[in-house]
């Protein structure tokens, strides 16, 4: 029943005019060279060791981000997240109990207003994008009511809070935008959209507007959309908001993706922001598919492994062992093709 209505939802999401969808990406993207071994036994032994070290992550509330950052909504999602690449949904598989404890400290921490944060948030909507992303992956696999109903406010309080740029910032207000914060709500968008929530087109299209002016010459992604110089992580994030926004043909694309290949895991580049970076870079690859996936996956996926800690199976993330552990593992088990985003 659960694939059946998330199959529903999608074909809606497809036929609408929002979030565009093009045959030439349903044929090119997501697919690799026949004899590119996307799961090896030892990515297998990675993946179910950390796996394991995550549950022991998990609060007694639900919640996950202890050892950093308290009770956080984001890293909770992030953490879910990373059990539903899995193949785990709330009522089935092995770390099920873990997604549905999760899920319920979430929705017990999505306001009236439909902003989602725990008491310990600082600049909130990152955490309300990734919370917001993991109740669209959850309903549209569950049909829940009461996911439904905080995923519903969830995305209205993004919709309230996008800037007259077309972009959003840390507060849920219409102040100010950077590229960071706006592909949290874009991705929230198109899963959203993707469960059978409405989604305006319009504000799909403000963001895309908004996203454009940040790209620089070099094809990568300032911070802001005024002034700055581009940087990894955020041009990871730029061109990752293009393809949610349904753009797959295009030249920022074909510019962002070459300023991102000039990065290319095993290479020494800039740990900053390390995990956020490839938590995207991962996605913009595996969307453009072929030749782009192919090298990038392969790179990354032995600098992740290379990282991982040989003793309990964590990564150390700058946001904490739970938040690097749970970005780790959202990006090896992409060839999984579980979670509904990254599906075409």
């Amino acid at each position: 029943m659960t694939r059946r209505f998330f199959a529903i939802a999608l074909a809606a999401a497809i036929l609408s005019p929002t979030f565009s969808h093009s045959a030439v990406a349903d044929s090119a993207a997501n697919k690799a060279s026949a004899d590119f071994v996307e799961i090896t036994p030892e990515l297998k032994r990675s993946i179910e060791k950390g796996l394991k070290f995550l549950a022991t992550q998990q609060q007694p509330d639900g919640s996950f981000g202890a050892d950093r950052y308290g009770k956080h909504v984001g890293i909770t999602a992030v953490a879910c997240l990373a059990f539903m690449s899995h193949g785990d949904l709330p009522d089935r598989g092995d770390y099920g109990p873990y997604v549905k404890k999760g899920l319920k400290f979430i929705l017990d921490n999505a306001q009236e207003n439909g902003l989602v944060a725990a008491d310990v948030s600082h600049g909130p909507m990152y955490g309300h994008g990734f919370a917001t992303l993991f109740l669209a992956e959850v309903y549209g696999q569950t049909g829940d009511k009461r996911t439904h109903e905080a995923l519903v406010k969830a995305i209205r309080l993004i919709r309230d809070s996008q800037n007259k740029e077309g972009g959003w910032r840390y507060q849920p207000v219409s102040n100010d935008a950077d590229i960071s914060v706006t592909i949290c709500q874009v991705m929230a968008l198109r899963a959203a959209r993707n469960a059978g929530v409405k989604v305006e087109k319009e504000i799909i299209d403000k963001a895309v507007e908004y996203v454009r002016k940040c790209q620089n010459g070099d094809g990568g992604f300032r911070y802001m959309a005024n002034s700055g110089s581009s940087a990894f992580p955020r041009s990871a994030a730029g061109v990752a908001t293009l393809y949610y926004a349904g753009i797959y043909e295009d030249k920022s694309i074909d510019r962002g993706l070459a300023y991102l290949s000039r990065h290319l895991p095993g290479r020494g580049g800039s740990q900053s922001h390390y995990f956020y970076g490839h938590y995207y870079a991962a996605q913009t690859m595996f969307m453009a598919g072929g030749d782009h996936w192919k090298k990038w996956f392969t790179a990354l996926r032995a600098e992740l492994l290379a990282k991982q800690n040989p003793q309990d199976g964590h990564w150390d993330g700058q946001a904490g062992d739970a938040y690097g552990t749970s970005m780790a593992l959202i990006c090896l088990q992409m060839p999984h093709r579980y979670l509904p985003i990254f599906q075409k």
